[in-house]
Parts: structure tokens; C-alpha cells; sequence
């Protein structure tokens, strides 16, 4: 049986989004402080508060620290998903990918975090963000298998991600 959204299941895109960029945040903001750094917090930028890190190496940490709590997030929804076939789970595997390609994609490649990774760590430019989406895909591509759902779902919810993207940045724009 192939299944399909409904209203409420498109709706919920759009606390997902919010939801996702808190925790991607969330991740920048513990690892800097895990390390050390008074760090400050928002819905899409986390920064020490003084300006600079303590410890030589705590920029390219407190980086990881934001794509790991987004493929911690997909991780854990795919989970739901294995045990419990829960269709609602799918929005945060789904946009937990999707953020990070929007980004790279259209956020200016550079300035993203995967970027920066991999040239604080002198590897090819794309290395990181290659692994970080190829892991994140993989994670979206077993959680749409397990839960049936046909490229045309999938394509909806990336139409519906886009919307939900830009009210994300649209709000952030205004709040800062």
C-alpha cells in the first residue's frame, strides 16, 4: 500500500523547520560550550560571545557540532520510523536533509558549515558536505522504503520544505 500526506501532515513542515534549525543550532551552541565558550544563540547563527574561540581547534568542533545534531535528528527519526511505520516521523528525516541542501545549494556554499569543515581541515572543498548529504539521502531514502512513499510524495514535501525554508529565513531576517 502506497501512503499519502494529508493537510496535517504537510502542516506539520512547518514546526519541523523551526524545530530543525533550533537543533542544528543547539549542536554549534553545546559543543562550543562543552569545549569551553561562552557561545550566544539563535534560530541560524551561533557564535562565541567574545568573538573567538578559547582553544586553537574549537571552530572546526563547534562546526561539526551543528551537522551532527541534524544527522543525530534523522537518525532518530528513522528509528521511529523502523519500529513504529509513524508517517509523522518522516517530516524531520525529510527536512533534516533538506536543510542542509538548501544551504549548501543555495546559501552560498562557502559560508556553510561543511564548507568551512573541510577547509579548516585542508580537504577538498565539497569532502564534507558530500558526506554529510550522502548520509542524510541515505537516511531519507530508507525512512521513504520503509514507509512506502513515491518520488511524487517526496517531491510535494520538497515543494512544501522550500515554503517552510523560506518563512524559517524570512523570520530570522525579521527577529535579527
Amino acid at each position: 500500500m502506497v501512503r499519502k500526506p494529508d493537510v496535517r501532515l504537510l502542516l506539520l513542515f512547518i514546526p519541523v523547520a523551526y524545530f530543525s534549525y533550533l537543533f542544528h543550532e543547539l549542536g554549534h551552541w553545546t559543543v562550543g560550550e562543552m569545549l569551553g565558550n561562552a557561545m550566544t544563540y539563535s534560530l541560524n547563527w551561533v557564535s562565541p560571545k567574545s568573538g573567538q574561540y578559547v582553544g586553537v581547534h574549537d571552530a572546526v568542533f563547534t562546526l561539526m557540532g551543528g551537522p551532527g545534531f541534524t544527522i543525530l535528528q534523522a537518525l532518530i527519526f528513522l528509528l521511529i520510523i523502523e519500529r513504529y511505520k509513524a508517517l509523522y516521523a518522516y517530516p524531520f528525516v525529510f527536512f533534516a536533509f533538506f536543510i542542509r541542501f538548501f544551504a549548501l545549494v543555495f546559501g552560498g556554499f562557502g559560508k556553510q558549515d561543511e564548507a568551512k569543515i573541510s577547509a579548516l581541515l585542508s580537504i577538498g572543498p565539497y569532502t564534507v558536505a558530500l558526506i554529510v548529504l550522502s548520509v542524510l539521502f541515505l537516511i531519507v531514502w530508507r525512512s521513504s522504503y520503509k514507509l512506502k512513499l513515491e518520488l511524487r510524495t517526496n517531491s510535494m514535501f520538497f515543494a512544501v520544505s522550500t515554503a517552510c525554508e523560506l518563512l524559517v529565513i524570512g523570520t530570522y531576517k525579521v527577529l535579527s
